[in-house]
């Protein structure tokens, strides 16, 4: 089970590509950050914004979870307005459960 809620029948090869990849990243907290992100907004983003999409599906799972946790400083090549929209999309101000 990949978790998706997405179908990827109306994307391109590219994008197909990179929404199975964003579901199959190693560790399930990594795939539920990137892949509910790349459900959300695969169909609508930018050529430029698959390059960026595509080199965070690169970083391994430890450092981009830091990152995003607010744990560890993101490095400035990373700290793309893409990125920030990734962290804000997972951004939660009240209980998960509620």
């Amino acid at each position: 089970m990949t978790g998706t809620t997405r179908t990827s029948a109306d994307l391109d090869p590219r994008r197909k590509k990179i929404l199975f990849r964003s579901w199959h990243r190693g560790i399930r907290e990594m795939d539920l950050i990137m892949g509910g992100f790349a459900d959300a907004h695969i169909g609508t983003l930018s050529e430029e914004e698959l390059d960026v999409f595509e080199a965070l599906i690169e970083v391994p799972d430890r450092d981009l979870f830091r990152w995003i946790s607010g744990e560890a400083e993101v490095p400035e090549n990373y700290d793309t307005p893409l990125y920030r929209r990734l962290k804000e999309f997972h951004t939660h101000t009240r209980p998960i459960n509620v």
